[in-house]
């Protein structure tokens, strides 16, 4: 066999390496450098700013994507021939040739979709492996059969490629799939669907990968609009997010915000876990209307009777609240006054914190018009003595009463979406009984249930930034005013009288106004978009991928929906395996509140990760509670089943498992409930139980929750009566190559026999 083909390729990876680290000295001295440009004005500047965030972009991609820089060839049968890779690097000459095609090209998609049957113009297609940046194997797959030229690296096989993937050692860290995306998922990635677009597939199907990887498409397709609005992928859980951390820089993207449901309020990590029905009850829709009650019900009336009112009086006194005023003794705010009040605050229609100021001016007036029918009534019952000016002045002093203010704070409160939700959980008013005992909370840890109600509670009360613009605006007019005042004093030095000639230079005041002059010193906002999206509530997503769509619930789907005006969504999930309490578990419940039946669904059926001997037993699991239930079709077979053993004891029997079969390379999980979980970690050496898993351990002890959505070379579920068959269909579900089974005695349906 010749290795001319090994060696020319060999050649080519370390010319692209080479060309590589030029690019990235380049790029590196140009944001080091500020491009090299002495930026005068504020045009100049901002033209070099953005261009040093152009190469720090660049420098971040060709830094990420260098692992596996290239990983395939196209040959065509007119003599053309392009490398494929996770970036595209061109050649540094006057045509800016390519050296390699971004996968997310349209003339890279021939890698991906060209059969024998739809060559698409294909004589051969050739993977290429590396590790570092050598060559280590080389795979072609001819496409033209009349083509008879042979380089020695031809395959019988022609999933090879992919099957050697699907059998590497797991590291607890998710790879991308750009070298083995198959076509269906590449239909999917690449897919036109501007509005939602629902992914389904069991367990194994890459679903999450396509999603991942539709992310990258999206930002290359769409770069613009997205690398201002930015892309937010949803996640179950914050090991599932560690998990996939390093996919999308693998393919050059950073500018992506990743998040757990818990994750979504901005300054709040949500790490609590409520007590068993809680969720559920939290997350019905039901909920917004009950947390709007809760805020009108903050919007109060007096109810005392001022105290003094005669008790033998015939005219039964109205509840008011007595405010002392230093100056003019007591002013009473009464009921009606109050009542008018409100009606004027709530007809604007504004949330809670942003309608107090009508409120305010409102009692401010009402109080005002009563002191000055009491200082300036006339003993004759003439008109009031007091004119215009004198009234305006009483009214200066009611709105700079602190007892006024006190008073507007007793019946209309400003309110933060925190003291809400906490007051509303203390005293679950407007549930029935049995809904306010569960989720009834004095104490305790913010739990991920709990962000979409501060979501919504922040929506019912808005942010009155009054203060905080009408400041700013103080500041940037007193820039301007010193920014001028430079210029005067420049245009008076500058000013010169010459006999015999016109003064011809340019003065400052000629090339810069004070407005420009005075943005040039403003602080500039350097953080990245997913860094500023995180830290706004408000921030509307360009893309929102969720990942265990199924999962959500009512009002958490409230949430994202407002993070997300224009509807671009990418949902995947699979049905079978929602074990969340609060979740929806049907497409058509999430979706038909928000965009009815405009959404497109597609279904992934070939289960890439499971071998069939595994996914046979899951299945089974599911088959006794729902007859006729088909799981995703498994593309391999290992020869090896799945095996049952049962234990008296059982974290002596898991910890032997776990020794017999944890694998020389790869990763082992015990997946059990999360009660065993103290006496398993105490029979397991190196874990622990109560903490966030860390996933590239060779061991690691979770719960099926947990495992959600997670990959492992060997798995062992222990008590799986204890488990309900979602949660059970789950942890069977998560092994590529080898499970067992460890109970106590009783084992659930479909696993008997």
């Amino acid at each position: 066999m010749s290795n001319t083909e090994f060696q020319s390729e060999q050649e080519f990876i370390t010319e692209l390496y080479a060309r590589l680290e030029d690019l990235r000295d380049q790029a590196e001295r140009a944001v080091q450098g500020g491009l090299g440009a002495a930026a005068t004005g504020f045009q100049a500047r901002l033209e070099r700013d953005v261009l040093v965030a152009e190469q720090s972009g660049l420098l971040s991609a060709l830094n990420s994507a260098e692992h596996g820089l290239c990983f395939g060839r196209l040959e065509f049968s007119d003599g053309r021939d392009h490398h494929i890779g996770r970036i595209g690097i061109r050649q540094d000459d006057a045509e800016r040739t390519p050296l390699v095609l971004d996968w997310r090209a349209e003339a890279a998609r021939p890698f991906y979709l060209a059969t024998g049957h739809v060559p698409m113009g294909l004589r051969r297609r050739r993977h290429i492996t590396t590790q570092g940046r050598r060559v280590t194997a080389l795979h072609d797959e001819i496409l033209d059969l009349a083509d008879t030229e042979r380089t020695g690296y031809e395959g019988a096989d022609a999933d090879a490629v992919l099957l050697a993937a699907l059998d590497a050692a797991r590291t607890g860290r998710m790879h991308d799939i750009v070298r083995t995306i198959q076509a269906d998922q590449d239909r999917i990635i690449r897919s036109p669907h501007q509005g939602v677009l629902v992914v389904e597939g069991g367990p194994g199907t890459g679903k999450t990968a396509v999603a991942l990887h539709r992310a990258a498409y999206l930002l290359y397709a769409q770069r613009e609009l997205l690398a201002k609005r930015g892309v937010l992928i949803v996640g179950p859980n914050p090991a599932f997010l560690g998990y996939i951390g390093e996919v999308l820089p693998a393919l050059g993207e950073t500018g992506v915000l990743l998040a757990s449901p818990g994750d979504l309020h901005p300054g709040l990590r949500a790490t609590g876990t409520d007590r068993p029905g809680a969720a559920a009850v939290k997350g019905r829709a039901a909920m917004a209307d009950v947390l709007a009650r809760v805020v009108a019900d903050r919007q109060t009336l007096p109810e005392a009777v001022p105290a003094g009112s005669g008790e033998d009086s015939a005219v039964v006194p109205e509840p008011a609240l007595e405010i002392d005023h230093d100056d003019y003794g007591t002013l009473l705010l009464d009921r009606t006054m109050a009542h008018a009040a409100r009606d004027r605050a709530r007809s604007t229609a504004l949330p809670h914190n942003l309608a107090r100021p009508y409120f305010a001016f409102a009692v401010i007036d009402a109080l005002t018009e009563q002191l000055a029918d009491r200082l300036g009534a006339d003993p004759y019952g003439g008109p009031n003595l007091l004119g215009p000016d004198d009234v305006a002045q009483l009214g200066k002093e009611i709105a700079t009463s602190s007892a006024v203010h006190a008073a507007i704070d007793t019946l209309w409160p400003d309110l933060t979406p925190e003291r809400l939700v906490t007051d509303f959980l203390a005293d679950p008013t407007h549930l029935p009984a049995e809904d306010a005992e569960l989720i009834r909370r004095t104490s305790g840890e913010w739990t991920p249930a709990d962000v979409p109600l501060l979501d919504e509670a922040a929506e019912l009360l808005g942010v009155d930034d009054t203060a905080r613009k009408a400041a700013a605006a103080r500041d940037r007019l007193e820039r301007i005013a010193y920014a001028q005042g430079v210029l005067d004093l420049s245009q008076g030095s500058e000013s010169y009288e010459f006999e015999d000639m016109e003064n011809e230079y340019l003065a400052a005041h000629d090339i810069i106004d004070a407005e420009r002059m005075a943005e040039r010193h403003e602080e500039a906002d350097r953080r990245t978009t997913a860094e500023r999206a995180a830290a706004d509530r408000t921030w509307a997503f360009g893309h929102v991928i969720v990942d265990e769509a199924q999962e959500l619930s009512e009002m958490a789907w409230r949430l994202l929906m407002r993070r997300c005006p224009t509807r671009s969504m990418t949902l995947v999930g699979d049905p079978a395996q929602t074990g969340d309490e609060a979740g929806c578990g049907s497409w058509k419940q999430i979706l038909d509140p928000y965009v009815g039946d405009r959404w497109e669904h597609v279904r992934l059926g070939v289960n890439y990760r499971t071998p069939a001997e595994i996914m046979e037993m899951a299945a089974g699991v599911l088959r006794a509670h729902r007859p006729g239930f088909e799981p995703p079709r498994s593309v391999r077979s290992t020869g090896v089943r799945p095996w049952v053993r049962e234990a008296a004891d059982l974290p002596g029997a898991v910890a032997e498992a776990v020794r017999d079969g944890a694998p020389a390379e790869g990763r082992l999980a015990v997946i059990a409930p999360r009660p065993l979980h103290p006496a398993l970690a105490a029979a397991l050496p190196g874990v622990r139980a109560g903490e966030q898993p860390d996933l590239t351990r060779p061991v690691v002890l979770l719960d099926a929750r947990q495992a959600k959505g997670l990959e492992f070379d060997t798995v062992i579920v222990a008590e799986p009566a204890d488990l309900d068959p979602s949660d059970l269909y789950v942890a069977l579900t998560r092994a590529t190559q080898h499970l067992g089974v460890v109970h106590t005695g009783r084992l659930p349906e479909g696993l008997t026999g």
